[in-house]
């Protein structure tokens, strides 16, 4: 194995030099794969080529750029992220039928950038978390660069309004989630996630607290008028308050440990009126046997979706990481989402953290529910394949939560197993992840497979393991960098 000095350095020439996209001669992003030099016979000769990644693994991807622009944020980047947020907004649709979202991707034809807002994907499915990820990403920029002047111009305020109008519409439903289609977010593909997907609803808390507080430091500077003024407050009281009944939500209906469970086994059913334990009428029978040793004594999580009569009790890897870093979880809860990992780490990291979920579909439910989808075969791709990517927000989620611990917790039961546990989920990245190429997933109930169908110098493979050696071995404080604002603190 390369000495671990080496190994940071090629991964940043990787993704300073390689992945960059370039946008009148400024960078904006990088690439969701990195091309690789091939060597091919051309006219009989023996020439050198870039093998281009298929598909569009050649775009900028919001998603993809989620680590990559927290690293340059931390490395002392900032100027990249502003451009990737201003070029993210240019591309704002003001369509009728889809103004406010984002794209989900962008590639630059010469000299323009061409968005796609689901028209070109698989499936023609829009990615949701783009558009959600886009205000946390702008108050994380404002908040660790202090940039604010960049937060009160009126095109960043103006897209933050057709964001909340997006958001904030009339439905036929009065729970606070947010409804999408199957596919629409990192699981991309369908494998039964549609509904209210644990990830969306969780990024919705994150974008709604974020774009209260840049909101709030516009009005602050008092230059508009009172009417306007006060048509805004009671926008943003409007997104405050949903947030709250959100938060509450979640807690209530996705939040479950032992004692929990002993509780939704024993309600009743086919209750009617206001004043019901069993709101979606979910039987006995959906809860899987599993699920018993899965929490253990002392674990819990967030499910990953709650439906009329279908709970979906899988484990989502991604969406129970933010539920932590945004504090959707209390103190108490993320402890208890920190012994689940470590009681399920044989499943959970395996030979190649992180696994993306848990556990996979299977047999019938394979064929029915992902469309008979050979990506998504049991252990494979987002059916419950291993992704590099995602160590990072676990390491994340347990420094914020040990840093705002007392000297007590911080030396407990839980702490030093779960220190020891990240620090060897680094050197499992550390030692296989040059050797495999930087690949896109792993594949098998161990994840020691590269993917089947794995993109090779994958850009967010190399961001990741980059933050993962930054907030372990670099600079531990900067795991405050995605402290949203609190909930108390918009009022």
């Amino acid at each position: 194995m390369l000495p671990e000095a080496e190994i940071i350095r090629i991964a940043r020439d990787l993704l300073y030099n390689r992945a960059m996209v370039y946008y009148q001669d400024k960078p904006i992003g990088t690439l969701a794969a990195i091309p690789q030099k091939t060597h091919t016979y051309v006219e009989g000769r023996l020439k050198v080529v870039e093998s281009g990644p298929d598909l569009n693994y050649q775009e900028v991807f919001i998603r993809d750029n989620v680590p990559t622009m927290v690293f340059f944020l931390l490395d002392g980047r900032a100027d990249i992220m502003r451009r990737f947020l201003d070029t993210c907004l240019s591309l704002q649709s003001t369509h009728p039928q889809t103004a406010g979202i984002f794209p989900s991707s962008f590639t630059v034809d010469g000299d323009r950038l061409v968005g796609d807002y689901g028209q070109r994907a698989i499936g023609r499915v829009i990615s949701v978390d783009a558009t959600l990820w886009w205000p946390i990403l702008a108050y994380v920029y404002v908040k660790h660069s202090r940039d604010e002047d960049w937060a009160r111009q009126p095109q960043v305020q103006n897209g933050l309004q057709r964001f909340l109008d997006l958001i904030l519409h009339p439905g036929f439903r009065e729970a606070p989630t947010l409804y999408v289609p199957d596919g629409a977010f990192m699981i991309d593909r369908p494998m039964d996630v549609w509904g209210c997907p644990l990830e969306i609803q969780v990024l919705l808390y994150g974008a709604l607290l974020s774009a209260a507080a840049l909101i709030r430091l516009d009005l602050e500077k008092g230059c508009d008028s009172d009417l306007l003024v006060q048509k805004r407050r009671s926008q943003m009281e409007q997104v405050v308050n949903w947030a709250r009944r959100l938060r509450c939500y979640l807690l209530k209906h996705y939040w479950v440990n032992t004692h929990t469970v002993q509780v939704l086994r024993r309600r009743p059913t086919e209750q009617y009126g206001d004043a019901i334990s069993n709101e979606y009428n979910i039987q006995t029978e959906t809860i899987p046997h599993w699920l018993q040793h899965w929490l253990g004594s002392r674990g819990g999580y967030l499910i990953g979706n709650v439906r009329t009569g279908r709970p979906d009790f899988r484990f989502f890897s991604l969406g129970n990481c933010l539920g932590a870093i945004f504090d959707v979880l209390s103190q108490a809860q993320q402890r208890a989402l920190f012994s689940l990992i470590l009681h399920n780490q044989g499943e959970l990291i395996a030979e190649m953290p992180l696994r993306i979920c848990h556990p996979p579909l299977e047999d019938a439910d394979w064929r029915n529910k992902t469309g008979y989808d050979p990506k998504n075969r049991p252990w494979c791709y987002h059916n419950a394949g291993h992704w590099p990517c995602l160590l990072w927000f676990l390491i994340l989620a347990v420094l914020r939560h040990q840093q705002g611990s007392s000297s007590d917790l911080r030396h407990g039961w839980l702490y030093l197993p779960m220190q020891e546990l990240l620090q060897q989920s680094y050197q499992k990245l550390l030692r296989r992840l040059p050797e495999q190429k930087w690949a896109e997933y792993f594949d098998g109930p161990t994840g020691i497979w590269m993917g089947q169908q794995a993109r090779l110098y994958q850009t967010w493979t190399v961001a990741g393991f980059l933050l993962a050696h930054h907030l372990l071995k670099v600079n531990p404080e900067d795991a405050g960098v995605f402290s949203l604002p609190k909930l108390g603190s918009l009022r």
